[in-house]
This record gives C-alpha cells, sequence and structure tokens, in this order.
C-alpha cells in the first residue's frame, strides 16, 4: 500500500512551536476547504467513506487518532499523533479514522469543495468502483 507521510515545517521557540502548510509547497493540491473534526466520543469512528476525485491531507493537531487506509487490495493502519505530519490520502481509497485520544483535534485540508456524488458510501460499491471482489 502507498503511504505518504507528509512531515510539514516545524518552528521550534521557546515561546511555542509553529507549523504550516502551502498548498503546491507542502501540500501536492491546492487547497480548496479545510475542516476539522473534534469532540469524538469513546469508542466512536469517523470516515468509513472513498472519495472518486478529492485528495486530502490529515493532520493531528492535538492528541491521536488511527487512520486505516484500503485500496480495496491492501489495508494499512497509520497512528497519526504529531501536528506537524499530515497522512496524504489519494483518491480511490476508503479510510478510517477511530481510537481518538480525550481532546483529539482531526484537520483535514481537501483539494476540492464538498460535493456529494464524489463520496462511496458503500464498501461493497467501492470494491466494485476499483475492480475488486470481496
Amino acid at each position: 500500500m502507498d503511504i505518504t507521510l507528509i512531515d510539514l515545517p516545524k518552528i521550534t521557540d521557546p515561546r511555542g512551536n509553529l507549523t504550516f502548510a502551502e498548498a503546491a509547497g507542502h501540500v501536492p493540491f491546492d487547497i480548496k476547504r479545510a475542516y476539522w473534526v473534534y469532540d469524538v466520543p469513546a469508542g466512536e469512528s469517523r470516515g468509513g467513506h472513498a472519495h472518486k476525485r478529492l485528495q486530502q491531507l490529515v493532520v493531528a493537531l492535538s492528541g491521536s487518532f488511527h487512520v486505516t487506509l484500503d485500496n480495496g487490495r491492501e489495508r494499512e493502519t497509520v497512528l497519526l499523533n504529531h501536528p506537524w505530519q499530515g497522512l496524504l490520502i489519494k483518491t480511490n481509497t476508503w479510510r478510517t479514522l477511530d481510537d481518538f485520544s480525550s481532546g483529539a483535534v482531526c484537520l483535514v485540508l481537501a483539494s476540492d469543495h464538498y460535493e456529494e456524488d464524489d463520496y462511496i458510501y458503500e464498501y461493497n460499491d467501492f470494491l466494485a468502483y476499483v475492480g475488486c471482489s470481496k
């Protein structure tokens, strides 16, 4: 499975650290949308879908969580727990986010605006879309 972790600039300072991300510099797409997920109750998961065209960079701004990526043939889980590191999620990848620590904040930078028809919500439909069978 092709997992891409992107280290973002980390400027350390005794007053506190700073990290930033710039489109076409650190993020390999133009950022059209940003959103964040927080206050996820214990035992709950987010995601559970794939995108046909959208790419995302997922960052654990605070706390930690696991991201499981699935291309229909392989599945791999990545722990995100550094606010200077982002996980690139490419098109045609099923993703599930879970095991959120208390106070975790997940930032998502997206390559496009929200479009309902870009989502695949059923795993079997995803497998058919990427040409795999269960």
